[in-house]
Parts: C-alpha cells; structure tokens; sequence
C-alpha cells in the first residue's frame, strides 16, 4: 500500500518566534513589486510538475501553486475547506466524505475547476500509480462521484476519519483535465493549477519563479505579489547566499553547523524563527537477518542507543531525543522506550542477551544513505556504532549507499538494521504507525501486526474526534516498543532564517512544515 519517498531534511535559522511576533504589529505589509520578487533558497528540489508523480519533497512547490479540497489556515491543525467552500462525512460510519466547491472556480489558464476536474484529479492518481506517487495514500478511496458542478462524493471502502487528513496533502493538487493526460503524467514542463500562484517560470534544479494567480479563490491571503524559490545543492552556499543578500530567506537544507553558526552570529542583518518539528529519525530491524530477527538483540541496542549524546554531539542540539514513532506534538505521543528501557544501560542491555542465551558478541551490520537525510547522517551512524562497540557486546560494520541504489537495497531486504528518517503526509499519530506495519508499507520489510493492523487503526479510523484515539495509539506505541523491530532516535526542529526585512516567517511554516510563502513581505514601516 505504502510507497513513499518523502526526504527527511534538517532547517534552520536564527531570532525566536516571540520576537518576531511581538514585531508584527507596529509592520505593514507591501505588495508592491519595486523590490523585485521575495526569493527563497532550499535544497529541496522538486522531482516532477506533476502532482500524479509526486510522494516526497515536491509538495513544497505544489502547496503554492496548485490547490487542494482542503489545506491548513495560519494556527489551524486539522483541515479546513480550501478550493472546497465546505466537506463533511455525511454517514456515522465515515464512508462517504462529501464536499461542495467554491462557485465560480478556475485554473490560472482560466479553465473552469468544477466537479468534473477534481473526480479527474484523484482518478488519474490510482490510474497511473506512478512507483513514486501518492497512489498509496488512496487505500480506504473505493470511488468518486460528480455530481453538478460544485458536488464532489467520496464513497470510502472502510472507515477513515484521516481521509481529509489525506485530501489536504499536495499529492491529491487539483489539476486541469484539459492539461493533463487521465492515464500518463504530463511532460511539458507546464503547469495549470488553481494555488496563489502561478509558474510564470522553471528551471529544473535552478529556480521556480512564481507570480500572484489573480484568479485564485481560497483562504490564502497572499502578502507579496511574487516569489522566487531557488535550489541548492548544499547548505553552504545556500547560507553563503543568505549572507551575501541573494536570497532573503532559507528552508529545507540546513546542516547542524550551519544553525550554530548563524545562530552564534548576532548578525543583526538576519533573523531566525524556530519551530517545533514532527520530522523523525529511527533504526529499522529486518527481521530476515539471523541477528536482528531475534528480539533480545533488538532489546539491547534499545537498552544501549544514548539519543541525547545523538542529539547533542551530532546534532548539536538541533534536534531532541525521541523515545516513541509518534513525535511530541501529536495526540497519542508516548515516552514508552524511555518508560521501558530508562537510561543507556550496559549491564542492562547484557541481562537482556544472557536470559537469551546470547553471551557472544553480537555482529551487526547497519546501513544508512549518503545523501537523503542531511550532512550529519554519517556522523550519527558513527556515534551509534561507537556506543554499540563500546559496551562490548556487540560489532558493529558500517556500510552505506546513495538513496537512489539504498532504497532499493532495504526493499529487497538486503539491509540487516537500517536507518530511515520520516516526515508525515500528515499530522496526524495514524500517520507514524500505520505506514510502517502490515505485509505491504512504506519500509519494504513486511511487519506483521495484526493487533495493530485489524483492531487499533481500524478503531481509531472510525473516530471522527481524533482527541478520543489516544488510548488507541498508546496501546499500538507499546507493542511497537515490546517488538523494538523500529528503533526511534530523535525529532526535529523546524527553522526558518530570513533577511531582516523579511516579514511574515513565523505563520509560514503548516502543520505538515511545508512552507506557504504567501505569508512572506517584506517590512516596509517601524
């Protein structure tokens, strides 16, 4: 069900949110375009135009310039109508999801966007299953109706309370039928969406120029008349660029070293806006491999693993220690590796593998990528095999490979312990859990389940209040911590740094971290 292939990245940046927000008061906004376009630096590049194509990083672009039924207002948590002017489950059981479009809706080539054009959008996406799309997300969708104009239908084949969860992400963007091929993804290079903006220019791997779309109907308030988004290949010169005035603001992309830099600086040109972050690291156990099958091996390294000394020395304290899947922030968030395990234990972690009858040193081998989750990947898989070493009780082989050959690499099983980095679809604890257990997800090693898979996310799908699926979650949380098949390591931090005349980064970032650079002006009074 599960294919994803959404990055996990480190952002930075440097003055606090309370700052800035005390700030905004005594500023006013300027749409005015005399000081040419806002540009925004990230190393997070798209990888396709085409939403259909889309599960990773792409959906940074997509947010502003395509338009979803649903998408997240400043300060709001949960979804909210968007192209939609209202949506509600219409059935006790939610299974049939029913939203009623804004009157008079176009496209930024003045195309009509009814009905019609959002059953297209979300068809195309299960016919074409592309292997790096978002047709995964779409498992509880049985079918769409069209009826009218403005009434779209969504008939669920089980209960889903998380489905406009899922319609809010850039994956199900709204896309011109008249553009865009029902069965094959379009290669033009173009685009047509209904978002703020539209792509008056692309340059892949450059920059994405992005201009006002003067037919945009939805809640967005746009605070700028343009935006450029840049792409770099590295944090350094993206930083170099932010010092060097070329760009005003930076997202996505910044190393560890480069936070504390900026941050040390007191450079009175820049300003940073720090968030929290629902972005997580964590160990993966292959359950094929003769040593991490065996559940004490994978107690040990639990009972070993010092995720402050991680976040410390590696991350330097960019990033916090997480002691369960589902990150601080969300309902159903539990310390239960901290509950069970305590503190970083040597003679712990041997009890667990002697009442094993495992009194040998324990050869394990873990595998990380060189260039999806940041510069400080490395170094983090260093600092674990330095603490397993350590203890003696186990070996530890290091061995890695670029994410376009280690992804096959842990589909195919190959991996014995692995590391993996997550940012979700959704903020939602369903979406911390559910991909990652059952015969098909998002890791490649099937993880059986079935308390989790048949009882709790089924129950906790039925519950339109997501308040009332803690107890649910918690209880998944546990029998993950009891089988330790994954080992969560630490949570990150979101940041923004920007110019000092830039206004408006604090409310940029949504629930889910993308950045809505319709927030972004630039100060133009004190």
């Amino acid at each position: 069900m599960f294919n994803r292939n959404r990055g996990l990245r480190q952002v930075a940046a440097i003055a606090s949110i309370s700052s800035l927000a005390g700030g905004c008061g005594v500023l006013s906004s300027d749409s005015s375009d005399d000081a040419g376009p806002i540009v925004v630096g990230t190393t997070s590049a798209p990888s396709t135009l085409d939403p259909a194509a889309s599960w990773d990083g792409s959906w940074e672009l997509f947010r502003n310039i395509y338009q979803t039924l649903l998408a997240y207002p400043n300060g709001a948590t949960t979804p909210r109508p968007d192209a939609a002017e209202s949506c509600a489950f219409t059935d006790r059981s939610n299974q049939t999801y029913r939203c009623e479009l804004r009157a008079d809706m176009e496209f930024s080539d003045g195309h009509p966007l009814d009905a019609r054009a959002v059953k297209y959008s979300i068809d195309r996406i299960k016919a074409i299953k592309a292997p790096s799309g978002p047709a995964g997300l779409l498992g509880s969708l049985d079918r769409v109706q069209a009826l009218g104009e403005r009434e779209v239908v969504f008939h669920l084949n089980q209960p889903d309370a998380t489905f406009p969860f899922v319609l809010a992400t850039p994956a199900m963007s709204i896309v011109d039928p008249e553009d865009y091929p029902a069965r094959s993804l379009r290669e033009d290079g173009e685009v047509s969406g209904s978002g703020p903006y539209a792509l008056k220019s692309y340059e892949e791997g450059e920059k994405a120029e992005l201009v006002g779309n003067k037919s945009y109907k939805g809640f967005a308030k746009r605070e700028n008349d343009a935006v450029t988004i840049r792409y770099f290949q590295d944090s350094s010169s993206m930083v170099e660029a932010l010092r060097d005035q070329r760009i005003d603001v930076t997202y996505r992309g910044l190393a560890a070293d480069d936070v504390v830099s900026l941050e040390s600086d007191k450079d009175e040109d820049l300003q940073l806006v720090e968030g929290s972050g629902t972005d997580i690291s964590y160990l993966v156990f292959n359950p094929k491999d003769p040593w991490a099958n065996k559940r004490a091996v994978r107690r040990a390294v639990a009972q070993l693993v010092d995720r402050a000394a991680i976040a410390h020395k590696v991350y330097k304290d960019t990033v916090d220690p997480l002691y369960s899947m589902v990150p601080k922030g969300l309902t159903g968030h539990t310390t239960g590796f901290f509950d069970d395990f305590g503190n970083p234990s040597t003679s712990k972690a041997r009890q667990i593998l002697s009442e094993a009858g495992i009194t040998e040193r324990v050869p394990l081998t873990l595998w990380y990528t060189t260039d999806r989750y940041g510069s400080e990947t490395a170094l983090q898989f260093q600092e674990l095999k330095r603490q397993l070493d350590d203890s003696g009780l186990f070996t530890i082989t290091l061995k890695s490979r670029p994410w376009k050959t280690y992804r096959g690499g842990y589909e195919k099983g190959e991996y014995p312990v692995f590391g993996r980095g997550w940012f979700p679809d959704f903020p939602d604890a369903d979406n911390f859990i559910a991909p990652f257990v059952g015969k098909e997800n998002a890791l490649g090693t099937p993880y059986p389940a079935p308390k989790i898979t048949d009882v709790l996310l089924p129950h906790s799908r039925g519950e339109s209040n997501r308040a009332d699926v803690e107890k649910d979650f918690e209880e998944a949380q546990q029998i993950l911590v009891d089988d330790a098949r994954l080992l969560p390591l630490w949570q990150g931090r979101q940041y923004v740094a920007a110019s000092a005349d830039i206004s408006g980064a604090e409310r940029a970032l949504d629930p889910s971290t993308i950045m809505t650079v319709w927030h972004l002006y630039r100060k133009t009074s004190w």
